[in-house]
């Protein structure tokens, strides 16, 4: 199967850089490059990619503002929000925006090939430390108030620890292993839990997590 890419970003260097990277695979096809927010709607509308590689920061309609207009419709293509910087407001708000996850500019060519195979699967591009000290550090600015939520309540407590086990982090070998179960049974709780709280992926989940108060963000000292 053949993943279709979509690569936006206002940089023409970055993105026949990342084009050169994605076509010397058999299974990676650039579909378009678009150079800001506005041109890759248009772009996804004409193309139907499988992945969009956005960059956060664009001129006119940003990284973080597409991503909510795409994401918010039958259909979507996976995003990667790429980025200067791992920690920054503008990422959390992406990943609220239903970003499945981000990557560095300098991400190594593996990586980010791999990445894109991740996000196409279904899966979410969390990665345990720089993801978690994003989420850490801003999901307390305009965070909903942890108060009752009808979805929350509708896991059973061993689906909330599995969900505060993936907000730190963890893998599901890991949450296995802690849990003293299998990565099969581990697999379907994750499933149960995106299905009740009507969210995507993984990051979705977490995103929510921390809104919701059921995750604290980490004090920094």
């Amino acid at each position: 199967m053949t993943i279709r890419v979509l690569i936006a970003d206002d940089q023409a260097l970055v993105r026949s850089g990342f084009r050169m990277i994605l076509e010397a695979r058999d299974d990676l096809e650039v579909v378009g490059e678009a150079s800001d927010g506005a041109h890759a709607i248009r772009l996804v509308e004409q193309t139907r990619p499988d992945v969009v590689l956005m960059d956060v920061r664009m001129p006119g309609l940003d990284g973080v503002a597409a991503t909510a207009q795409l994401t918010g419709r039958p259909g979507a293509p996976r995003v990667i929000i790429l980025t200067t910087y791992d920690l920054d407001e503008a990422l959390y708000a992406a990943l609220r925006a239903g970003a499945s996850g981000f990557l560095l500019k300098d991400v190594r060519p593996a990586d980010l090939v791999e990445a894109i195979r991740i996000v196409a699967r279904g899966d979410a591009l969390l990665a345990p430390s720089a993801t978690r000290r994003l989420l850490d550090r801003f999901a307390a600015i305009d965070a909903t108030p942890p108060a009752a939520h009808g979805a929350l309540e509708q896991l059973t407590e061993r689906e909330r620890e599995v969900l505060m086990l993936l907000a730190r982090g963890a893998a599901n070998a890991e949450i296995a292993e802690r849990l003293v179960v299998t990565e099969a049974t581990v697999k379907t709780h994750v499933s149960s839990i995106l299905r009740k709280l009507g969210v995507r992926d993984r990051v979705q989940a977490v995103v929510l997590a921390y809104d919701l108060g059921l995750v604290r963000p980490r004090p920094s000292f």
